[in-house]
């Protein structure tokens, strides 16, 4: 017996087939704009979003750079806040659109307030009230980004994320 397919299911199999086939590949850095990074060293640990705003992950990413080196605005935008927090100088740059970036440990004689443009050095690294850096062993800056208040991965920002690309198990064919 064959059953023909209904109309409604043929235009179903065909809007299907177009979407996934037509839409291009997603990129990590979809829908965000495209910044500088704020220093040329290596990312010395990667971020990691917590399972839930409460618990325990790394909400930004260290980046290695001198002591003393120069953090550059990674896009436009105004001070929002420049002080102490705990025990280190933290500076935060509003970008607008929802964006976010702070940086710390900072050494920075910007203020609440004060504009400043894409690649403009904002601060220099600084140290923790005690001498010690952020990372064990070697200085470097901690920049995390959040989007609407929740932290996103900064290096979404940079284009510095490339799609996953799955590879075979084997290089043997039939396997």
């Amino acid at each position: 017996m064959f059953f023909a397919p209904r109309p409604h299911q043929v235009v179903a199999v065909v809007f299907c087939v177009l979407i996934l086939v037509g839409m291009p590949p997603a990129t990590a850095g979809d829908g965000h704009p495209r910044w500088q990074a704020p220093v040329s060293g290596e990312v010395v640990e990667e971020f990691a979003a917590p399972p839930a705003p409460w618990a325990a992950g790394h909400r930004g990413v260290d980046l290695a750079v001198s002591s003393g080196g120069e953090i550059h605005a990674p896009a436009d935008g105004v001070v929002s806040f420049s002080g102490v927090v705990v025990n280190r100088e933290v500076l935060s740059i509003d970008h607008g659109g929802g964006y976010v970036s702070s940086f710390e440990p900072v050494e920075s004689e910007l203020a609440e307030g004060d504009g400043v443009s894409e690649g403009e050095v904002v601060a220099s690294l600084g140290s923790y009230e005690d001498g010690s850096t952020h990372c064990e062993g070697q200085p470097c800056l901690h920049w995390g980004v959040r989007l609407h208040g929740e932290y996103i991965n900064p290096m979404l920002l940079i284009g510095e994320l490339e799609p996953s690309i799955l590879l075979p198990l084997s290089s043997e064919e039939g396997q």
